[in-house]
């Protein structure tokens, strides 16, 4: 393990996950640090979603799923019984592979979070609208078309729509399971150009079975096998001299 860069926005210590029977994540301990991208390679099924989704306790809205173990945001435990869950996906937010846009206006799509919590007065709004849609390199293509359905854009722009939809509640942290796996390769790179800029701000962790995606945007890369965590460190260590043989046999494509 190296020494992180920067300080350490989320801590897990030996989180344990069960779906009944069926262990999908066995002891993982990592430390992801602020204002960077971790990113999570491995082959399907090994855990990696699995363990964002604990991120932000998605997990919970799954029937019988047990928990074990510690995961802190800013040194508190986010599966203390005393947190709120709705304020803690608030500052977590997560983007799926699939974009998922409400069927409703472009406006109306950005502007559901912040009414959701009490803003309501439409020039704030509008500023949100905006500020978000630049945020997400999206408001120079829409900025003319706000009233237009979120479902008539393309799918990298919708893609940029949720999460343009993420950042107007204002999180802190932004989980990305995939999010350019459906796009074509002009589109990913917008997204991936995205990515980088957002780290200014936000925490990022993104799960990609794309080497080269990781290799592109990320600062740390996590390898998770078979719901273990094989091998964690700075993105350029474990690309070019990872410690383990099947950390190494998995990036250069031997398996999985």
């Amino acid at each position: 393990m190296t020494t992180m860069l920067s300080s350490t926005k989320i801590r897990t210590q030996n989180l344990n996950l069960h779906y009944g029977p069926k262990q999908a994540l066995k002891d993982i301990s990592i430390d992801i640090p602020v204002r960077r991208v971790t990113a999570f390679i491995g082959p399907s099924g090994c855990g990696k979603s699995t363990y964002l989704r604990s991120l932000n306790r998605m997990n919970d809205l799954i029937d019988d799923v047990t928990i074990d173990g510690k995961v802190y945001i800013d040194d508190v435990d986010i599966y203390d019984k005393d947190v709120d869950v709705v304020e803690l996906r608030k500052r977590v937010g997560m983007i799926f592979q699939k974009s998922n846009p409400f069927p409703k206006s472009i406006y109306d799509n950005v502007a559901y979070g912040p009414r959701i919590n009490g803003v309501n007065e439409k020039r704030k709004l509008d500023e949100i609208v905006e500020q978000t849609l630049i945020r997400s390199a999206l408001w120079s293509e829409v900025k003319d078309d706000l009233r237009k359905s979120a479902l008539a854009l393309s799918g990298g722009q919708q893609q940029r729509l949720c999460i343009a939809r993420a950042l107007a509640v204002d999180p802190e942290v932004l989980l990305m399971d995939e999010p350019a796996s459906a796009l074509d390769p002009i589109a990913t790179a917008k997204i991936e150009e995205l990515i980088y800029e957002l780290k200014e701000k936000y925490t990022i962790v993104i799960v990609t079975h794309n080497m080269q995606q990781a290799a592109r945007v990320s600062d740390f890369t996590a390898f998770f096998y078979l719901g273990e965590l094989i091998e964690y460190d700075e993105t350029k260590k474990m690309f070019t001299t990872p410690v383990k043989k099947q950390t190494e046999e998995y990036i250069t494509g031997r398996f999985g």
